[in-house]
């Protein structure tokens, strides 16, 4: 059995670069003129080819592109009032190295945040005392996955950890929010990924950890529902709130049809979701 630990995949994630062909179609349709933000695209390092189409009642407009402090990109649009279709298309290599951090991480990943309550959450996280960082990441990584139903529909997107450990089922951001708010509460740095996720199923964006343990962010899935070396970055943040898809600053903007397609295209590895993996 294959394990997917740091000395298996060791940087970056393997004794080669993983590839993956990766596709977002979305429909929306603009009831009011909206400034929106996209994240939807890997952060450049990642990119060996991409296409970005983005059409509105026939025109086709531009995007405004920003890079924030981990490499993720962002695509900004200010749109008039009608229907819009939104095409991506890329093929990806993982980065030979890790994705930008700075000294300053580590204490902004722990502090409490809109969707991770991590000061709320101090008594339920006392249950995880007395162990090693590393232990401590496992054992809640474990805790959420058996506490938890995953249930599609289930929540909603303004859900907290709260919500969640309360309604004991989600999806993969309830998963990640809950993880992350009980790592913070006992003094371990965590924030959210957003990312491509060959071979979970059904498809759809995925939404994982990292933790910071022994001087580096190492990636933990709760839900266990794809395997994590071959996960394709997309965006960090403290959790949703700076991670999510699409995001509407002003006007009204609704969603009428989204696909989401990522496929390795080498064989996929087997994880068992207990050794150490890095993501890039």
């Amino acid at each position: 059995m294959l394990r997917c630990g740091a000395d298996d995949f060791g940087p970056p994630l393997g004794r080669r670069r993983l590839k993956a062909r990766i596709a977002v179609d979305l429909a929306l349709v603009v009831d009011a003129a909206a400034d929106v933000v996209l994240s939807i695209t890997p952060p450049a390092a990642w990119i060996h080819d991409e296409q970005l189409g983005i059409v509105l009642d026939g025109r086709t407009m531009t995007a405004a592109q920003a890079e924030d402090a981990h490499g993720g990109r962002v695509h900004r649009l200010v749109l008039a009032p009608g229907a819009v279709e939104i095409s991506y298309r890329a093929e990806t290599r993982t980065p030979v190295a890790p994705a930008p951090s700075d000294d300053l991480d580590p204490v902004r990943y722990l502090r409490p945040s809109r969707y991770a309550q991590s000061d709320v959450l101090f008594e339920t996280a006392a249950l995880f005392s007395d162990s090693t960082a590393r232990d401590t990441v496992s054992r809640i990584a474990q805790w959420v996955h058996d506490k938890l139903s995953y249930v599609p529909g289930s929540s909603s997107p303004t859900d907290s950890a709260v919500d969640t450990l309360r309604a004991e089922r989600g999806v993969c951001r309830d998963y990640a929010h809950l993880t992350i708010a009980l790592l913070r509460a006992r003094g371990i740095p965590a924030r959210l990924v957003s990312a491509f996720a060959p071979g979970l199923d059904p498809m759809d964006f995925h939404a994982v950890v990292e933790a910071f343990v022994d001087g580096r962010w190492e990636v933990v899935d709760p839900t266990r529902l794809a395997p994590r070396p071959h996960l394709v970055r997309i965006a960090t943040g403290r959790d949703a709130a700076d991670t999510a898809f699409l995001t509407t600053l002003s006007g009204a903007v609704s969603v009428q049809r989204m696909t989401v397609m990522a496929v390795a295209s080498d064989s996929l590895a087997h994880d068992d979701h207990v050794g150490a993996v890095l993501l890039r």
